[in-house]
């Protein structure tokens, strides 16, 4: 029911690597010979000894792996601007884990990220996905390593086997950061507010008043405390610090204009000033 929600954003977007001087009539400096086009808008400007590596090659050679894999999984897909892209793969057949409410399910998900425009390193790594909000957490540390030869005329793209990686990540790092999640959970809030301030105050994450003069809880700080407070409605539990991470992810993910690597960055930073709080 919940994997129903997945995007599925068009991330094969056509692309090509065009001579600047040829678009423009005009010559180019050293190092900014070329641009890089998707979906007819040019996204980047490169040197001619820039790599480019076409989503057609990076995400197609994620999905043969996942589907040598064995592993029964759900695909999200995430286009922005036709610039940086996101493809995620949630595991939906083994370790699923429940954190204590029976509708409260956490699945593993691996990530890949790629970008046309600069803004994300080509990568992959282990995370979770939180199945009540749709929410993906990326607090863990396994990352899945490749190799990208580039050549004048090609890109040869080589992928780990997954078994073993998988496996791996979940006798090594899966259920201890889980331990993670049921300690936070087992931590009630007797005052909401004062959690979203020492939060904000702690991460910087953005101002909890609305200004210097108005000093009411901001637009994206009620945001918070009413997906808290919905949460904990919906699942006949009182506010705790695992409801209240994720409240902070999900306004993170979904109403903050941040790059993909900003996010998983700020993600981590709140779990882990949201854990010590426990």
């Amino acid at each position: 029911m919940y994997l129903e929600k997945l995007i599925k954003d068009e991330i094969y977007t056509k692309t090509e690597v065009r001579n600047l001087a040829g678009l423009t009539g005009m010559p180019t400096r050293r190092g900014l010979e070329r641009v890089i086009t998707s979906n007819g808008k040019i996204v980047n400007v490169v040197s001619n000894s820039y790599g480019h590596l076409p989503n057609q090659i990076f995400f197609k050679k994620a999905e043969e792996m996942m589907q040598n894999s064995g592993l029964n999984f759900e695909l999200q897909t995430i286009n922005r601007d036709d610039r940086a892209f996101v493809m995620e793969f949630i595991i939906s057949d083994k370790s699923q884990f429940t954190v204590k409410h029976k509708d409260d399910i956490i699945l593993p998900m691996l990530r890949f990220k790629n970008s046309y425009d600069g803004s994300e390193r080509t990568s992959g790594h282990f995370g979770f996905y939180r199945m009540v909000c749709s929410n993906g957490l990326h607090v863990a540390k396994a990352n899945i390593h490749f190799s990208i030869r580039h050549t004048k005329n090609n890109t040869h793209l080589v992928m780990p086997r997954l078994n073993s990686l998988f496996n791996r990540f979940m006798n090594n790092e899966f259920y201890s950061i889980v331990e993670k999640f049921l300690k936070m959970q087992s931590v009630e809030l007797i005052d909401t507010k004062k959690f979203v301030q020492e939060v904000l105050e702690r991460t910087k994450l953005f101002k909890y008043e609305c200004s210097d003069k108005n000093m009411d809880p901001s637009k994206k700080s009620r945001e918070v405390l009413e997906i808290l407070d919905n949460e904990a409605l919906a699942m006949g539990t009182n506010p705790n610090l695992w409801l209240g991470y994720n409240a902070f992810n999900a306004v993170l993910h979904r109403n903050m204009k941040k790059s993909f690597s900003q996010q998983e960055k700020l993600d981590k930073l709140l779990f882990d000033e949201i854990l010590e709080m426990a």
